[in-house]
Parts: C-alpha cells; sequence; structure tokens
C-alpha cells in the first residue's frame, strides 16, 4: 500500500538527513529528564554531564534511526512521516540501520568508559526496550503500545541518577514511574488527532480500537494517577516545598487541560483541547524535572 504521489524532491544535505534521524526535537526532552536527575542526586561535574548528554543523545538517536528503518513500510503511508529520509527516497534502509547501530554502539562505549557500565547498561536497556519492545513487537499489535512501550522514554532518569550514584534506587524509580505515567495522555492527545494517520499504515492506537470516548476517559485517569505520583515523593522527604509548589500548580493545568478534552468528547469539538494538551505535556514534564533539581539545590 503506498499514499498519494509525494510533492516534487527537494535538496536537503545528507548531514541535516542524519541529524533529522535522530530526531532532535524529541531527543531534547529526554535529555532533561536525563540531566536533571543528575542534580538531584548530586552535584555532577560539568564534564560528566556533558559525556552523559552526548552518549544519551547517540542512544536515543540511534534508537530513533532503528525505529525509521523498521517502521519505512507505514511512514511512506502517513503524512506527518512521508519526507522522512527512507520513504522520501534520500537515503537507503540499510544505510539508516547501520547509522543508527554505529551511534548507538559509540555511546554504550563512551559511556561504558568515561562514566559506568551501569549507565551504559541502562540506557541500552532503553535502546532495546524502544526498538523491539514498542516498534517491533506492541505498536503494530496492541492498542496498549504506548502505554507498555512507554517505558522506554522513562529510562533517561535511571540513567543520569546512576551516572551520579552508580546505583538505582527508590528515588530513582520514582521518577521513571513519573515519565511513564505521563506518556499516555501525552501521547494520546497526539493521537486522536493523528487517528486517519494511523488508521491508514494499520496502527492500532487507542481511539482507532477503543474510540474517542474511552481514549479520552483513560487520559483523565492517567493524568489523575499521574499528579498522585509526582506528589507521592514530597511525603517520603525526597523533595520539598519548592517541588510540591511546582508540581501542584503545572499538575493543575495539566489535569485542567485533561478535564476540557473530556468536555468536548461527545461534542467532537475537543481538536483544540487535545492539541493544547499534547503541546503543554512537553512543558509540564520539562518544567517539573527542572523543578526536581532546583529543590534538591535550594534545600
Amino acid at each position: 500500500m503506498t499514499g498519494a504521489p509525494l510533492p516534487p524532491a527537494r535538496e536537503t544535505p545528507f548531514a541535516a538527513d542524519l541529524v533529522s534521524l535522530t530526531k532532535p526535537r524529541i531527543i531534547s526532552l529526554l535529555l532533561v529528564t536525563t540531566i536533571a536527575p543528575m542534580y538531584v542526586a548530586g552535584t555532577p561535574g560539568w564534564l560528566s554531564v556533558l559525556v552523559v548528554a552526548v552518549g544519551g543523545y547517540l542512544m536515543a538517536g540511534g534508537a530513533n534511526a532503528v525505529n525509521m528503518y523498521l517502521d519505512s513500510d507505514i511512514d511512506d503511508v502517513m503524512v506527518r512521516t512521508r519526507l522522512r529520509p527512507i520513504p522520501s527516497g534520500r537515503m537507503s534502509p540499510r544505510s539508516v540501520m547501520a547509522f543508527g547501530v554505529a551511534i548507538a554502539t559509540a555511546a554504550v562505549w563512551l559511556l561504558a568508559h568515561f562514566v559506568n557500565v551501569l549507565t551504559a547498561a541502562l540506557a541500552l536497556a532503553g535502546f532495546y526496550f524502544y526498538v523491539f519492545i514498542y516498534t517491533r513487537w506492541l505498536k503494530r499489535n496492541s492498542p496498549q503500545n504506548i502505554v507498555i512501550g512507554g517505558a522506554a522514554g522513562a529510562f533517561p532518569p535511571l540513567v543520569g541518577w546512576a551516572a551520579v550514584t552508580g546505583r538505582v534506587d527508590l528515588a530513582s524509580i520514582y521518577l521513571f514511574l513519573i515519565v511513564f505515567y505521563w506518556t499516555p495522555p501525552h501521547f494520546w492527545a497526539l493521537a486522536l488527532n493523528k487517528q486517519r494517520d494511523y488508521g491508514n499504515a494499520g496502527v492500532p492506537m487507542a481511539p482507532l480500537v477503543w474510540g474517542e470516548r474511552e481514549t479520552i476517559e483513560q487520559m483523565l485517569w492517567y493524568t489523575i494517577l499521574l499528579i498522585a505520583l509526582t506528589l507521592l515523593p514530597v511525603c517520603f522527604g525526597v523533595f520539598g516545598w519548592l517541588y510540591l509548589a511546582s508540581a501542584l500548580v503545572l499538575g493543575g493545568l495539566f489535569l485542567r487541560g485533561a478535564l476540557a478534552v473530556r468536555r468536548e468528547r461527545d461534542t467532537g469539538n475537543w481538536v483544540r483541547p487535545s492539541w493544547w494538551l499534547y503541546k503543554y505535556s512537553l512543558l509540564y514534564l520539562a518544567l517539573l524535572f527542572l523543578a526536581m533539581a532546583v529543590d534538591r539545590h535550594v534545600r
């Protein structure tokens, strides 16, 4: 199955294509959830932060490139992905795969050699989870794809924590779970507006399988669980008043956005509030993790 004819090919520098394979806009948020936990866990040196940032970018970029290789068949029929290097014909699938594996391998060496083996192992685990559990297995077979597969995006806090402490403990698990429960309402807000794309590609996203009404209901419940989870570390003394105030304000806005989508679920006017929720959720996670780091150092 192929999509409509592509627009005339545009000149794209090879270097720009390589960068686009890594999905830098997505990685920027992953780096926040990697580096902020380093400052929550301690006071890392700038060189350590730089190495973890570069290693994290290479590992996540490698996973994204391999994802594009595995999804090249469906990227061709989705409007938002048809201009990627493989479906547009600018790069061969083999070269994309080789690039992804190469930079991920470089990331493993960099993190293991200059940070510690646990940090490298956790980053590699996130790579394998994203490539094999989410992309290869869940994405095309279950509407729970983004729920379970979302764990891949929750590995960065563990990576950052292990880089400073050399271990994984309860506080780092909290950070993992926050990203895990943030992922469904974040991604389903996008999926609601991209149903035609996912339907054309045969990807069983929640709105297509459960329907819009149930998906929106699930988004609200995950948002409530997320907010409760963000407050839990305060009860155990992991964070203080500054983080608590930030979590309440940021979470309140998130809940208001989810409720706005729910109010419009029967009228069909949920497009604008769901787009707002998707965009805000990106800012929410970044600011929440920054609040964690600032809180620990203020205290």
